[in-house]
């Protein structure tokens, strides 16, 4: 099995060079450290559960709206305008919104993964500062 991932490893990081991608996934070690954190974010993490979100505060603030709402600040001609609102552009718009749901999921679903991606690079990063402060310590 180990040996028809790496197959498939090894092809895919051929069509990425051979298309003009980073010079640096020339290097067989490179690709498969950046493919590992690439997959991670894709497989292994909730994506429900980042700092990043939590940094972000209110969700509503910064995920796509899938819902649709209608209100009226006028109170002499708001009751009319709803119901004119509800019978003739909420067909119209409930079409465009079905017709662009299913791009929403998609983009959402990249927004998260780009997260993920992220915070598994910030932890990495991290990681690598305490091993380094730690090698310039014991330099001293």
């Amino acid at each position: 099995m180990r040996e028809i991932e790496g197959e498939v490893r090894r092809d895919r990081r051929a069509r990425l060079v051979a298309r003009g991608g980073p010079d640096e996934y020339a290097d067989q070690e490179t690709f498969a450290i950046v493919e590992r954190v690439l997959r991670r974010a894709v497989e292994d993490r909730n994506p429900d559960l980042l700092l990043l979100q939590e940094l972000l505060g209110d969700e509503e603030r910064w995920q796509p709206q899938l819902h649709l709402r209608f209100s009226s600040h006028h109170p002499l001609i708001g009751a009319p305008l709803l119901f004119v609102k509800r019978r003739l552009l909420l067909p119209v718009l409930r079409w465009l919104y079905e017709y662009s749901l299913e791009n929403f999921r998609r983009q959402q679903r990249l927004n998260r993964v780009l997260l993920a991606c992220i915070e598994d690079l910030a932890i990495e990063n991290a990681r690598l500062r305490r091993e380094f402060d730690s090698l310039i310590g014991r330099g001293r």
